[in-house]
């Protein structure tokens, strides 16, 4: 079975914003060690933008349901650590 990466195919999988974190984190370490080749620099690039974006996504639409959920009030986060 090969890696498909087509837009298709990436939707029809579910998206897990922890690991696509954990691999843009990868990348970016990746980029800053100076030590890929040019081209292999420039894909590890183009895959952390295409992350990016896909968890900025993923972020608005969980704010806009938790929004909706508080009625549009957002609150303060209360960790439930009371001393």
């Amino acid at each position: 079975m090969t890696n498909d990466n087509t837009p298709a195919a990436q939707a029809a999988e579910p998206f897990d914003f922890e690991a696509a974190v954990t691999e843009l984190e990868s990348l970016v370490a990746q980029l800053e060690g100076g030590k890929l080749p040019l081209d292999a620099s420039l894909e590890a690039y183009r895959r952390g933008s295409q992350l990016l974006v896909a968890c900025r996504e993923r972020l608005a639409a969980v704010r806009q349901h938790v929004e909706m959920l508080d009625g549009d009030v957002l609150r303060a986060f209360d960790s439930g650590d009371a001393a």
